[in-house]
């Protein structure tokens, strides 16, 4: 039997991109044996503030902070479909061009504990996997309608085309776009918390002042 190739999508801002972003999808990559993780900026975040830079520098500084590692690759999706970003419309689009593959999506607790709110959040779950990540020992929220969706839905493995959730205890710095615009905006290091590269693009394009 043929086996699906296996692609992970890693949505959001990027607004910039840093170790925050790219560690996480690492371990997912190499945990879930996936053939390839997908960065998708969002063109118009429908759950956060819009992004303060534009989406081709977001895309430009994705490119370069993912260059030397083959399986990440930048997705513009949502850029090119323009207006606001719902996953549900963007998973849509991706089954139509990969109709060969199984998705997994990627989030974190604090997305994954919102996730009822999503919309359309039950056609994400006939598109896709979960991978809900997290700090080791911490738990995943378990309440309410979001604990009852993660207790009916959980497994120890994938084995379904759409509709699991699986965890994933990985190694989650501390570290949030916010943190970081505030010291671009200070002119404070940024050493060891994104990589050298978008540093020095965020330095010659004079962006977060």
């Amino acid at each position: 039997m043929q086996l699906k190739r296996l692609i992970g999508i890693n949505g959001g801002t990027f607004d910039p991109i840093h170790f925050g972003h790219l560690r996480p999808a690492l371990e997912v990559l190499n945990a879930l044996h996936l053939d390839e993780m997908r960065f998708v900026p969002a063109y118009q975040p429908v759950h956060r503030d819009t992004p303060q830079v534009s989406a081709e520098q977001r895309c430009e500084m994705i490119e370069l902070a993912i260059k030397n590692q083959p399986k990440f690759k930048l997705d513009r999706i949502e850029i090119e479909m323009g207006g606001p970003s719902y996953m549900v419309q963007t998973l849509e689009k991706l089954k139509q061009q990969e109709s060969d593959a199984m998705l997994v999506l990627m989030m974190g607790t604090d997305a994954f504990a919102k996730f009822d709110t999503w919309r359309d959040w039950q056609r994400i779950l006939k598109l896709a996997n979960l991978v809900v990540t997290h700090r080791p020992g911490e738990p995943v929220p378990s309440e309410g309608e979001i604990g009852r969706i993660f207790h009916h839905r959980w497994v120890p493995n994938l084995t379904q085309e759409a509709g699991q959730i699986v965890d994933l205890p990985i190694t989650q710095l501390d570290l949030s776009a916010t943190a970081l615009r505030s010291y671009l905006t200070h002119g404070d290091p940024v050493d060891y918390l994104m990589p050298e590269s978008v540093a020095r693009y965020i330095k010659e394009h004079k962006l977060y002042r």
